[in-house]
C-alpha cells in the first residue's frame, strides 16, 4: 500500500505521474505501517460481482510526517464511527475471481482493508 511522494512533500495514494505543483514523484511511502483516521464510511449493499454483500466502505486518512493522504477501501467490519482509528490489513483476496467477466488471470485480487484499532 504504497502512496507516492512529491517534491514539495505531498503525498498521493494512488499515486500520480505528476504531482499537484506540477512536479514528478520523488519517492515512495509504505502506509501498510501507518494507522489512519476514518473520514467518513458506507455501507453497500448492492454490490460488484464478485464482491460479497454488505460491503463497508470508509475514506480514511494517514498522516505522515505532517502530510495528509486520504485512500478509500474495504473495512473488515461495519462497526465503526467516524474519527475511528483504523489500520490496513493485507487481504489476499478482495473478490472472487471467478465472477465477472474478466479473465482471473489479468488481473491481481489481493489488496488491503481497513480494520479498527
Amino acid at each position: 500500500m504504497e502512496a507516492v511522494r512529491y517534491a514539495d512533500g505531498s503525498l498521493s495514494f494512488p499515486g500520480h505521474p505528476v504531482g499537484p505543483d506540477g512536479s514528478e514523484p520523488v519517492g515512495t511511502v509504505d502506509l501498510s505501517g501507518h494507522t489512519a483516521e476514518i473520514v467518513t464510511w458506507t455501507t453497500a449493499t448492492a454490490t460488484p460481482p464478485g464482491v460479497e454483500a454488505p460491503n463497508h466502505l470508509a475514506i480514511v486518512e494517514f498522516e505522515v510526517d505532517g502530510e495528509p493522504v486520504r485512500a478509500i477501501g474495504q473495512l473488515t467490519t461495519g462497526d465503526v464511527a467516524i474519527g475511528d482509528e483504523v489500520r490496513p490489513v493485507y487481504a489476499e483476496r478482495l473478490r472472487d475471481p471467478e465472477v465477472g467477466i474478466r479473465e482471473p488471470a489479468s488481473q491481481s485480487w489481493d489488496g488491503f482493508r481497513f480494520e479498527p484499532v
